[in-house]
Order: C-alpha cells, then structure tokens, then sequence
C-alpha cells in the first residue's frame, strides 16, 4: 500500500510540473523526514552521485554531439549516404535510417541524431514526395537508435546503477541496433514500394560518390576512434568521450564549421543538458535511498518473485509496466526510477543483466516515440515547424517494429548477448 501512495505522490507531482529532478529528491527527503530518518545521509548521497568517474562520459559526450550539431556535419554525413544508396527504392529513407546509425555511434545521444539529421533530411524527402508524416515518423524513429547504438548515454547510467560492465553494455548493443536498422529499412523501402506519392532518386555519378564521401570522411574518422578506443581495451567510456571532443574541435575548425560563437553555443547547451541530467540522478538517488528504506524494491521483488513463477511471464509483466510508464515518464526518469525497484528481482530470476540493459533501453526507445511525453516527437515537430498529430501518426509502424524487437529479443537472447560473450 505504502508503494502505491508513493508511486500517486511522484505521479501528481510530475503532472503539475515539478520538474523531475526536484520531484524525486524532495519527495525522497520527505520521506526520509517522515520515518523519521537523519537527513544527513542526503548530502552524503548527492556528493556520492556526482563523484563518479563514469558520469564524465556523460558531459563529454554532449559536448562532442553538440559540436557536431553546431557545426552542421550531418549534412556532410546524409549526403555522402545518399550518393550511394538514394536511388534504391526507397533511397532517402534508407539513407536517413543509416545517416542516423552512424551519427548515433558519433553522439550517443538521441535528440542530437534526431534534430541534426532531421533537419537534412526532411526537407530532402518532402521535396521527393515522401508522405510528410511518414518523413516525421522515420527521424523520430532513427533518432532513437542514439540510444541503442553505442556509445550510449542510457547504457553508461544503466552500467552504473547496476554495476555492469559498460564495455558489455556498449557490446551487447550492437546486435540490437543493427537490427533495428534492418527493420527500419526494410520497412522504409516497402513503404516507399508501396507509396504512390514517392519519387526515385536519380543515380549519382562515380565523381559525385567520391567528392560526398570525402566529405563525410572526418565524421566517420570520429566515429571509429571512439568506439574503437573502447571496444580495443585502449581508453574508458569516459576517456574515449574526452577523445571524441577533442577530435569533434579539430575536425570542424579544421574544416572551417565552427567558430567561437559556435563552440560557446555548443557548451552552454551540453551545460544545460548536463546540469538538468545531473540534478534527474541526484534526485534519483535520494529517491532510491528513501525507498530502498521503506524496503518498497526489496517488498515489489519478492511480490513479482513469489506471483511469477515464469520468467517469460515475469518479463512481459515488467515490459508492461515499462510501456505504461513510459507515457507519462521520460527515458531517464524510467532508467532512474525504475532499475533500482527492479534489478532485485532480475538477479533472483538469474536473468542476465547486460541483457535485461537491452531490454530495458529498446523500451526507452519506444517511449522517445510515444505521446504525451516522447521527446524525440517533440524534436521532430520543432525541427519541421509540423502539428505534433502528423509525427505521431508516421511514429506508431516504428513503436510496433520495436515492441517486436523487444518480444523477438527475449526470445533470441544471443541478438543481445552474443558479441560481449562469445567474440
């Protein structure tokens, strides 16, 4: 009973607009004051969240995608795509979906891949007559894989809540994300098949392949030194994101894309998103301190243990419960909220925690893409100047491809697991 008055307290909270941050840690302090409790454990646990090696990938990631973003190298990347697969039935779609893959290995970061090559592409694929909605639903979508393909900022948090390895983590979404983009391509090209509206792509000449590749060329360069550096044992998450920025400087001054007006928008936006993540995590953790108290994770544990005897029952229980919050929650709140309720549960079932991170983060895509409260629909909106209806509408083929993901994933665990494991 306890749980589920906690539980209606954070909801009316967050449906006033508390911010989330404040509505995790003051209920958490709340809660510690009412048991009583001393409150002197909360500074100790918000000094002990920021203290982390690990969360140094998270600012030097932002500040790596933000740069990228400022400096308008998704265009650089889109065109190079496009040279070479835009006349494929359904070209600029596939070349949307594999611009966003790569630009996702740059970043790791949802809403940067979604609103840099959001704004390439949408203009591109509404003049080809692609259906508008469909164009919107296809870069929310894509922007998603920000999340799954690593390096993943989600991933990095998850690793730390649970203390997994985030190397695994990195590795395990690789099978994932890759075949996420598989369905999203077969989907955009039958899509496009089938469309009446489409218009094919006129095949680009040897020289023109050339010239857009050279172009791209340094985003890829990025790409490869980071998650080469981590996947080679060479650097850290954490090192390989300092990396990352710095090469990110080089590449665009270099190149002539960033200026300093342009590097100082690009840190005041990673400040922003870096102290806004930062103050979701403390409160998160006070919150989690205040429960684990109230013994709420370990009395929802043995529930769910000793009530689901199946583990097949036991996961689709939690990716229901995971769906429903994802409407009114966005994805790191979920993350925050929810793994340290949950992973009790998990090691007593003996699921696989690198494949539960899986699980867990295909679910936060969806819930990018799901209204009320799905960031990526709200991107895409602003991106095209569009009525949020028309992104939600070309969004939900994408929600049902990754549900099927998530099914087809419990059933075929080695998707997730079989590189960390077995290579």
């Amino acid at each position: 009973m306890t749980a589920f008055i906690i539980l209606f307290i954070l909801i009316i909270l967050l449906v006033v607009r508390v911010p989330v941050g404040f509505a995790l840690g003051g209920l958490g302090v709340a809660l510690l004051a009412y048991f009583p409790l001393p409150l002197v454990g909360v500074p100790e646990r918000l000094y002990g969240t920021m203290d982390s090696f690990e969360l140094l990938a998270v600012p030097m990631f932002l500040l790596m995608s933000n740069v990228l973003l400022k400096a308008n190298v998704g265009k650089d990347l889109f065109g190079a795509v496009q040279s070479w697969i835009g006349h494929w039935p359904g070209g600029l779609g596939v070349a949307t979906i594999i611009s966003c893959g790569i630009f996702s290995a740059v970043s790791g970061s949802s809403v940067a891949t979604a609103a840099t090559i959001g704004t390439v592409a949408i203009p591109e694929m509404t003049k080809r007559g692609y259906p508008k909605h469909f164009v919107y639903g296809l870069l929310a979508a894509g922007g998603t894989l920000g999340i799954m393909i690593p390096p993943s900022i989600p991933l990095i948090i998850y690793g730390i809540i649970s203390e997994s390895s985030i190397p695994k983590l990195f590795l395990a979404g690789i099978g994932p994300g890759l075949f996420l983009i598989v369905l999203f391509v077969s989907y955009s090209m039958i899509y496009s098949k089938l469309s009446k509206q489409y218009h094919p792509v006129k095949k680009a000449t040897f020289k023109e392949r050339l010239k857009a590749t050279k172009m791209a060329l340094p985003t890829i360069f990025i790409a490869t030194s980071v998650i080469g550096s981590i996947y080679a044992g060479i650097a850290t998450p954490s090192e390989s994101a300092g990396v990352g920025f710095v090469l990110s400087l080089v590449v665009t001054f270099v190149m002539g894309r960033l200026n300093l007006t342009k590097l100082k928008e690009a840190v005041y936006d990673s400040a922003k998103t870096t102290i806004m993540i930062f103050i979701i995590i403390a409160g998160a953790k006070v919150f989690s301190y205040a429960i684990t108290l109230y013994m709420i994770p370990q009395n929802i544990s043995e529930l769910l243990v000793e009530n689901i005897k199946s583990p097949t029952l036991f996961i689709f229980a939690i990716g229901l419960v995971l769906l429903f919050i994802g409407f009114f929650l966005e994805s790191l709140s979920m993350l925050l909220i929810m793994v340290p309720v949950l992973f009790p549960a998990i090691m007593d079932k003996m699921i696989d925690p690198i494949w539960f991170g899986l699980f867990f983060v295909i679910l936060i895509e969806t819930a990018l893409i799901t209204p009320p409260v799905g960031m990526n629909l709200f991107i895409i909106q602003a991106v095209a100047k569009a009525k949020l209806g028309d992104v939600v509408k070309g969004a939900w083929p994408f929600v049902l491809i990754m549900l099927s993901t998530a099914v087809i994933l419990w059933f075929w665990q080695d998707l997730a697991l079989y590189i960390p494991y077995h290579l």
